[in-house]
């Protein structure tokens, strides 16, 4: 017989626990890659909206009268066109993020009380659509302010099914061991959405910018349908116990599932009926061959599901308002970066449109390298405040510098592009993912894990309204000048480092670390 080869034996060396878990961190990581890969092209587009008119006069009065939304006299597309465009580019920021930010406190709350799989497909379905119609306003030459804002608020209220439905599932699947690393690793969907919108978006803005809309509304629409197919929102726990009996060590050699579930069905009691997981979570050995424990067979469920946590109930858990007015001014700098910075390249850097969307992926790969640094590092501490606190204390520095060098040509600015995505995206991705769900399974809930939803939305959701109040605010600053931009953006992490000193304190002061017990090496987060 030949023998097995180890790439099946390491196949095989995973239980379905196991597959079933990599298969939901994998699924969750993909849907929320594709709501931020929906989310980027608006940035990307803004430097096309509003072009440099001076850099297109060598153009022949045909050539520009070919272009839809162009004049003789202009070169950017109605209704930016006007002096006060970056008043505008920022309105449409501030509706898409104010919608978001008012929908996350609600989302929250409908979603613990709905199917997550059913609530985030029709989600996903819905962004797809008004994210296409922003694009459509290319094809259809719109130049109505009032269509694209419409747009953007639509949008912001229907993508917030996301945050919370994806990481409550994946609180479901992992415990609290190592969520900090876990968690980090699977946030960094954030910044791959980001790079893909990136370089999907700067693909097709120069030739048309309508397609940098489309193809990213298209992909979010075909991920809801794998969400409505495949996702799986809790796991089931099924435990089977085998007395020691004669029947210990009983095989049914040629049985197949049908067969089994006859054998099942034929020793329940009475009229309670059992979900036919029952029967695929039954172990094969030998070939096919199936453990039955005839008469021995216990399912054991939980009897009744608690209730749903209340908003006021979720807000009294230790901690959830520190870290959630902390993640208003982390997020306002995130987002800040997130809807401006290309724009920002293409001033200071003097690049086009495709070429500062490029450029700015740096800073989501620096965010993926901060999240997942932050998460190993409050894991390894049990410190996820101080961790926080930490690298908002690098970060004020650390934007200071980068709006100095990057007028000093390209390399010290993709070096100082990487250091800020990590020290900016760190925190807010641990306050977003292991935080969130530190706080949504915290002991004072006694073991109610309805509350993990709620939860994430309070924390996202007062996030979203510093993701709102940044791109305004960077809207109105720039007009006299970047530096004021970063002033603001320092002074944003200084107020959230100033946030969590008290939850600091807390840390340094106590003995937060469980010793662990024999044979375990997870470390456990005590009581904020």
């Amino acid at each position: 017989m030949a023998p097995v080869p180890p790439g099946i034996r390491f196949l095989a060396s995973f239980n379905r626990d196991q597959w079933y878990r990599a298969f939901t961190f994998s699924l969750t990581f993909l849907l929320y890659t594709s709501f931020h890969l929906s989310r980027k092209p608006i940035s990307i587009v803004k430097s096309e909206l509003h072009k440099n008119c001076s850099a297109l006069m060598d153009l022949s009065t045909t050539s520009s009268s070919q272009l839809p939304g162009f004049t003789d006299t202009d070169c950017s597309w109605k209704p930016f066109d006007k002096s006060n465009y970056k008043q505008l580019l920022g309105a449409m920021d501030y509706s898409f993020l104010c919608a978001y930010a008012v929908g996350m406190y609600l989302s929250g709350i409908i979603g613990e009380r709905l199917p997550i799989r059913l609530y985030l497909s029709v989600g996903m379905l819905m962004s797809g659509l008004f994210t296409c119609l922003f694009g459509l306003g290319y094809v259809y030459n719109i130049h109505s302010l009032s269509f694209y804002i419409f747009v953007q608020v639509a949008n912001g209220l229907v993508q917030t099914t996301g945050w919370p439905s994806v990481v409550t599932c994946i609180g479901n699947w992992f415990g609290k061991g190592r969520r900090g690393l876990i968690m980090g690793i699977w946030n960094s969907h954030t910044s791959v959405g980001n790079i893909l919108g990136s370089l999907i978006a700067g693909y097709w803005v120069s030739s048309n910018w309508g397609l940098s809309f489309i193809v990213p509304g298209v992909i979010i629409a075909v991920m809801g349908v794998v969400c409505f197919l495949f996702l799986i929102e809790r796991k089931r726990f099924f435990i089977f116990t085998l007395r020691s009996s004669s029947l210990t060590g009983f095989r049914c050699k040629d049985c197949d599932i049908n067969l089994l579930a006859q054998l099942y069905h034929s020793y329940k009691q009475g009229n309670k009926c059992q979900s036919w997981d029952t029967e695929l979570l039954l172990p094969q050995e030998d070939g096919g061959s199936v453990c039955v424990p005839v008469q021995q067979l216990v399912v054991v469920k939980s009897e009744s599901e608690p209730s749903a946590i209340s908003f006021m109930g979720a807000l009294r858990i230790p901690g959830v308002i520190e870290f959630s007015l902390c993640l208003l001014f982390a997020k306002l700098v995130s987002y800040t970066f997130l809807f401006w910075l290309p724009l920002y390249i293409t001033k200071a850097a003097h690049l086009d449109a495709k070429k500062a969307g490029d450029l700015s992926t740096l800073f989501d790969v620096g965010g993926i390298v901060g999240g997942i640094l932050a998460g190993v590092i409050s894991d390894k501490l049990g410190k996820r405040a101080t961790t926080c606190a930490v690298m908002l204390l690098l970060a004020a520095p650390t934007l200071y510098g980068f709006s100095m060098i990057s007028e000093f040509g390209l390399g010290p600015t993709i070096g100082m592009l990487v250091v800020c995505g990590g020290l900016v995206n760190g925190p807010y991705a641990l306050i977003t993912t292991a935080v969130s769900a530190d706080l949504g399974t915290h002991k004072s809930l006694k073991g109610n894990s309805r509350a993990l939803s709620t939860v994430t939305a309070i924390i996202d959701g007062t996030g979203s309204v510093g993701a709102a109040i940044g791109p305004l605010l960077a809207g109105v600053l720039s007009s006299r000048g970047w530096d004021q931009v970063f002033y603001m953006l320092m002074a944003a992490d200084f107020l959230a480092l100033l946030l969590l000193l008290r939850l600091v304190a807390k840390e340094l002061t106590s003995a937060n670390v469980v010793k662990p017990r024999s044979g375990s090496t997870s470390v456990e987060m005590k009581e904020h």
